[in-house]
């Protein structure tokens, strides 16, 4: 299989050090090469010197990155029972997930790099169980090998380049997206963290990743982050097209019946972008035979 289609991706910013900091782990992986580190009560994990996640260390449910909190959204479409994360990070989602739904959802994480995952049980507070395990394995291989089925699939992985952080290729294709919709219930939804903007700074990679989805999904809404560059990507198994005032019922519903009780939930709702965009390009769409969008990382990802 030939595959051309390396994507910059996920870090909200590069992590800046203080006097305060103080360094509590730090290895090189087969992937990364990992930090630790505290500085005013926030511990941060990065990735080869940029943030990949950080906690409160007074209040694990605090402190973390804010784009983590619209991986809440797919309870929207379904009323979720099971989920799917690729990427694990230092735990934040499956963490939050755990704290305010407990075991009535299964929460399973897919993370490739071993290391990374007892790095988040060490240091952010993450904790498996039977209704919240761990598997360790390349995301797409995992889906392949699978018979199960999920109400929301959130993807959050990526992976180191010359460049910067960036998506790993094999998981933003329309192949990927087709598996991924395979392995989704009726209703089920596919969450996908993107760093970029609607209409400036790297928005051809969003549109591209966007654009790709669609040719699987009926729908695919955007919702920006409104205090860091990342947008989360929602692509719908189902047919029906929901506006922003259906959306906001549905949120006020669930929290009415405590079905989600994340104080920040109906806020993140209001996130949806439902303005129009002027594109001059055409559609651009990513396959792993071919991704015309080598060109888009010729930069430094901190330009």
């Amino acid at each position: 299989m030939r595959v051309a289609c390396f994507l910059l991706l996920c870090t909200v910013s590069a992590w800046k050090s203080s006097s305060a900091r103080v360094v509590r782990f730090e290895t090189s992986s087969a992937y990364h090469h990992i930090t630790v580190a505290d500085d005013k009560g926030v511990r941060a994990l990065t990735f080869n010197g940029a943030l990949q996640s950080q906690v409160s260390l007074k209040n694990p449910m605090l402190g973390h990155l804010a784009y983590t909190e619209y991986f809440h959204l797919p309870w929207l479409w379904n009323n979720l029972t099971n989920v799917l994360m690729i990427g694990l990070g230092g735990g934040s989602t499956p963490r939050s997930y755990q704290y305010y739904y407990g075991t009535n959802l299964t929460f399973e994480s897919v993370e490739i790099d071993p290391v990374v995952v007892d790095v988040a049980k060490r240091y952010f507070f993450f904790k498996e169980a039977t209704n919240n395990p761990v598997q360790i394995s390349d995301g797409r291989m995992h889906l392949r090998r699978s018979q199960k089925k999920y109400d929301a699939i959130l993807m959050d992985a990526y992976t180191e380049h010359r460049y910067g952080s960036f998506i790993p290729h094999h998981l933003v294709t329309q192949e990927f997206f087709e598996l991924a919709k395979a392995h989704l219930s009726d209703s089920g939804v596919l969450a996908y963290n993107v760093v970029g903007t609607v209409a400036s700074w790297r928005s051809d990679i969003l549109w591209a990743v966007h654009d790709t989805m669609k040719t699987v999904f009926p729908h695919v809404y955007l919702f920006p982050v409104d205090d860091s560059f990342n947008v989360i990507l929602i692509g719908s198994k189902s047919s029906t097209f929901y506006t922003l005032a259906q959306l906001q019922q549905r949120a006020s519903e669930l929290v009415r019946q405590r079905r989600v009780t994340h104080p920040q939930f109906k806020r993140r709702v209001n996130a949806l972008w439902n303005k129009p965009i002027h594109r001059t390009q055409p559609p651009l769409i990513l396959s792993d035979d071919f991704a015309p969008v080598n060109g888009l990382l010729q930069s430094p990802f901190w330009n």
